[in-house]
């Protein structure tokens, strides 16, 4: 058998893109390709938390051709990557053995399934949904008038630029007919009628939804498209709708346990780290609802508390808040390694990619331990 022809670099950027579109991305982030040319083969990617040295020797070592991870490399503005730095030397690291490296971080913290969705997952959660309340992409509505012949040659071409799909369903249109009149100028070439005289056309009315970030390309679309020197359209901002997307999830446990045993689950289902897993709260208390956030959720627990959560699991959480809210709400919390809470999507993104990709690529998964905090000890 022979081997698979490798794809452009391009290719698994597009399928990132549309898993994790770098638009979802918080405006201080720093996402998407960073170190790569679009035109280089790929046949292996290798997934990790953080873009380190170890984790670049660890790729090399795989065959890897694209490092995906989580965490950026660069949060701040830099003027040069001089081999003298240790960020400047991972990039030169990465290019000297031709290896690209892609960044998911905030766009995929919101993604739909995304970080939370593997580390509620991984503890067992089911029937998720976005803590807090989930959005949707903003949409617009455009609304068009076209001769009647014309329609569906229109509607084609808006659809090909992306307007009309809702859910599972694509080209979708509202279309009712009526009668458009206007008057040329004496400067227009009009497709219909002439200079100096009112025309009557019976017209089709087109209306149909689509992303707001796609709104440029449809709007080229329908001027390329529509027969009349000046089509008539509009565009409607639509009000944000409810979605599947946002930080964190909430869920629920198949069969409630106790806080000590929840937190016991946990730290067995999680990666191993110096940190390890600590709750707060009665140990005794029933868990049934559980919230997640992957990385540093400690501003979620208003939110987790107006779920009904009975337990908040997340990372970075500090003495203060975690008292103050123990006090203030019914609200159990589990705080876990930052890079463990994050690990489980790793796996949950190589098998994405790979099926988006048709299986033409091979995905790996970093198995070395990132998280900074290497020594815990208990007197």
């Amino acid at each position: 058998m022979s081997a698979r022809p490798p794809v452009p670099l391009s290719e698994v950027v597009a399928a990132l893109d549309a898993r994790y579109p770098p638009s979802w991305a918080e405006d201080w982030d720093a996402v998407g390709l960073v170190v790569g040319d679009p035109s280089t083969a790929v046949r292996r990617v290798h997934f990790a938390v953080d873009p380190v040295a170890a984790v670049v020797a660890e790729a090399v070592s795989a065959g890897a051709d694209v490092v995906v991870t989580h965490h950026p490399l660069f949060l701040r503005p830099v003027h040069g990557v001089p081999a003298t730095t240790a960020k400047g030397r991972l990039v030169h690291e990465l290019i000297g053995h031709g290896v690209a490296l892609y960044v998911a971080h905030t766009n995929a913290d919101v993604a739909n399934p995304g970080v939370s969705d593997a580390l509620a997952a991984a503890l067992g959660v089911i029937a998720v949904r976005p803590l807090g309340g989930g959005v949707q992409d903003p949409l617009d509505k455009i609304v068009t008038f076209v001769p009647h012949a014309d329609t569906g040659r229109v509607v084609d071409s808006l659809a090909a630029a992306g307007a009309g799909q809702i859910g599972d369903y694509s080209r979708c249109a509202w279309m009712s007919e009526g009668t458009g009149t206007f008057l040329p100028g004496d400067g227009a070439t009009p497709v219909i009628g002439r200079a100096g005289r009112v025309e009557l056309v019976p017209e089709t009315r087109v209306e149909m939804v689509l992303p707001r970030s796609r709104r440029s390309a449809v709007l080229a679309a329908l001027r390329a498209t529509h027969p009349y020197e000046e089509p008539a359209y509009d565009v409607l901002m639509l009000a944000p709708l409810p979605g599947p997307r946002g930080l964190g999830r909430v869920g629920e446990l198949s069969d409630p346990m106790t806080l000590r045993e929840f937190t016991a689950a946990a730290a067995a289902a999680l990666p191993r780290t110096a940190w390890g897993v600590r709750a707060a709260g009665d140990p005794a208390r029933p868990v049934r609802r559980v919230a997640v956030c992957g990385g540093a959720g400690a501003d979620l627990a208003g939110e987790a508390a107006a779920a009904d959560a009975d337990v908040l699991l997340t990372a970075d959480l500090r003495h203060h808040p975690v008292l103050d809210a123990v006090t203030e709400w019914d609200l159990a919390f589990i705080d876990a390694a930052h890079w463990a809470t994050e690990w489980p999507w790793l796996p949950a993104a190589a098998r994405q990619l790979t099926s988006d990709l048709a299986d033409t690529v091979t995905a790996t998964v970093s198995t070395i331990l990132t998280d900074p905090w290497t020594v815990s000890e208990r007197p």
